[in-house]
C-alpha cells in the first residue's frame, strides 16, 4: 500500500454541506499526482481514502445522475 503525506494538503468541503456549518460532510483535497485524498470531515485525524483522479470523476458523475 503506498503512503502519501497530506500534512500540507488544503482540505476543502463541498458547497452543499449544508446551513450548520458543514460538520457532517466529506471534504477532498488536492493531491497530485494523479490521486483525489478524501475524509471525514468530523474525524479529520482519521483515516482518508486516496483514489485515483478517474476513480474520483466518475464517482462525481455517478452522484450528479
Amino acid at each position: 500500500m503506498r503512503e502519501y503525506d497530506l500534512t500540507h494538503a488544503r482540505w476543502r468541503k463541498s458547497s452543499y454541506s449544508g446551513g450548520d456549518g458543514g460538520e457532517d460532510c466529506v471534504e477532498v483535497a488536492d493531491g497530485g499526482g494523479g490521486v483525489v485524498p478524501v475524509r471525514d470531515s468530523k474525524v479529520q485525524g482519521g483515516p482518508v481514502l486516496v483514489m485515483g483522479a478517474g476513480a474520483w470523476r466518475d464517482f462525481i458523475r455517478g452522484v450528479a445522475r
